[in-house]
């Protein structure tokens, strides 16, 4: 049902030849009802938005901060005595990176299940499996048996990380998922800072009841079984099911999602649009984005599993190592944030990407030409400054530049499909043989991150022309803020593509 004073209207389209506004009952093939933006009053639209940050993006954050601390620690884990207990080689080790990989890319099509089940269910199962699996870890007692904790860990956690700014899209508009995709994703370098600290405060007991590393798992595992609990009470299944939400605030978020999309049913859990999909497939920008990804992903895979390795190469000691890991990712989290909230606000992601490549790479090429241990030091922080808000820039530029749902859920999963294979690149880059500097590795990231800047500022171009063409086709549309994207095509006359 539609609240009641949000009525189906004829939506704007243009008459190319004469630039008038003409009514028109659905734009593009979709066949669904579309309608005007609906006047929303302010003070209830902003408390909307309050209780969705403190509930729904704390939530997701929250999960996501234990996701990638029980993908990641196994790097805390490994100086920490896991490969001299099990008699793993650098081959073995490598592998056991890769292989958590392999599952996540099998399984990447998991996103669009937030569209076909309730995600208070779906968020429910992926939590508890890879917090499980984490757990169980700490009861491994060889290579093989590692190997097949790994492999489940992905196969979870696919179901969960990559389809969270997708599901983030059905409860905010354009011009507001990127800052909350931003805090979301921020979770990732927060979390490896965290293992370094929390590895360091483990691994410090010289007399443990059992290994360090085990222990860490334990530690590390079980609280995410205890979180799966709170994703089934506290995730809500839409805007208008949100049961912290007044029924004049459900309203409004009723409204808004059909502002952004302009259709009753675009929202709706189990349905999904084939023709939509077909159209995200023949999309070339969406290319763009995935091997983005692909090349950011190269070192945002090796980075955090390397990194207490590269540091106790450095000189230091294993202990000191975990200490020192932290710091570079607590200024990627910083940085994660502000540059998803100044891309919102300036609607230039390309150029945020353009130069958040470039500090990457710098920081890469640091780590890759220098042998003392302060400059090298100082490439950590760069690297991790420049890769983390890269990753937290690209997801949402995905869904900024998509008309529907689905087109959107589709988006992310080609992202995803073709972006993920980075990893199975980027976990094998720094074979022990290469220590203690790895500059083979430090080279093909640097060299990935300047090809993730030409290729963003290759798709920034790419969009201003296909803006122009739009403005010359329908006549230019101002745009309040919104993005202008009302009806669910990409082609439709109101709709522009975010820069």
């Amino acid at each position: 049902m539609i609240p009641a004073d949000v009525k189906p209207a004829p939506s704007p389209s243009r008459d190319p030849e004469k630039g008038e506004a003409v009514a028109n009952d659905d734009i593009g093939d979709a066949g669904h009802t579309t309608v005007d933006p609906t006047p929303i009053d302010a003070e209830v639209e902003k408390r909307v938005l309050r209780k969705l940050d403190r509930r729904l993006v704390s939530l997701v954050f929250v999960l996501y901060l234990l996701a990638y601390l029980d993908r990641s620690n196994i790097g805390n884990a490994k100086i920490a005595g896991l490969d001299k207990d099990l008699s793993l080689s650098s081959s073995q080790y490598q592998w056991l990176l890769t292989i958590f990989y392999i599952s996540y890319i099998l399984f990447e099509w998991f996103a669009l299940m937030w569209k076909l089940v309730p995600p208070h269910i779906w968020a429910t199962f992926c939590v508890l499996g890879w917090g499980v699996t984490a757990t169980l870890q700490a009861a491994t007692f060889s290579f093989s048996g590692m190997m097949a904790a790994r492999f489940f860990l992905g196969f979870f956690e696919a179901g969960y990380g990559p389809g969270i700014p997708y599901l983030l899209s059905f409860f905010y508009l354009r011009h507001e998922v990127g800052f909350r995709s931003g805090i979301f994703l921020s979770a990732a370098p927060l979390a490896t800072c965290f293992a370094g600290a929390l590895a360091y405060g483990i691994t410090s007991n010289d007399s443990p009841p059992i290994a360090n590393w085990r222990l860490l798992f334990l530690v590390e595992g079980l609280p995410t079984i205890v979180a799966a609990a709170a994703a089934w009470f506290l995730m809500p299944d839409s805007p208008e099911k949100a049961s912290f939400l007044t029924d004049e605030e459900k309203m409004v978020a009723r409204a808004r999602a059909l502002r952004q999309v302009g259709a009753e049913d675009a929202h709706r859990v189990g349905h999904v649009d084939f023709k939509d999909i077909g159209h995200a497939l023949l999309d070339l920008k969406n290319y763009f984005t995935a091997f983005m990804y692909f090349s950011c992903n190269v070192s945002f895979s090796s980075l955090p599993v390397f990194l207490p390795t590269i540091l106790s190469e450095m000189g230091f000691t294993p202990l000191t190592s975990q200490g020192l890991s932290a710091p570079p990712y607590f200024i990627a989290f910083l940085l994660v944030i502000t540059t998803t909230y100044i891309a919102d606000r300036t609607q230039q992601r390309g150029l945020t990407i353009v130069i958040l490549s470039a500090v990457g790479a710098i920081g890469y090429i640091m780590l890759a030409t220098t042998s003392s241990t302060g400059p090298r030091y100082a490439g950590v922080y760069l690297a991790a400054a420049g890769v983390f808000p890269s990753i937290g820039n690209i997801l949402p530029w995905v869904l900024n530049n998509q008309g529907s749902d689905t087109k959107r859920g589709a988006g992310i999963a080609i992202l995803n499909l073709i972006g993920q294979c980075g990893p199975l690149l980027g976990t094998r880059v720094y074979p022990a043989r290469d220590g203690p500097y790895y500059r083979k590795g430090m080279w093909v990231c640097a060299a990935f991150m300047l090809f993730n800047g030409c290729l963003a500022a290759g798709l920034r171009a790419l969009l201003v022309w296909e803006n122009r063409r739009l403005d010359r086709e329908f006549g230019p549309v101002e745009h309040k803020g919104d993005g202008g994207a009302v009806g669910l095509e990409n082609d439709g006359p109101a709709f522009r593509y975010v820069l």
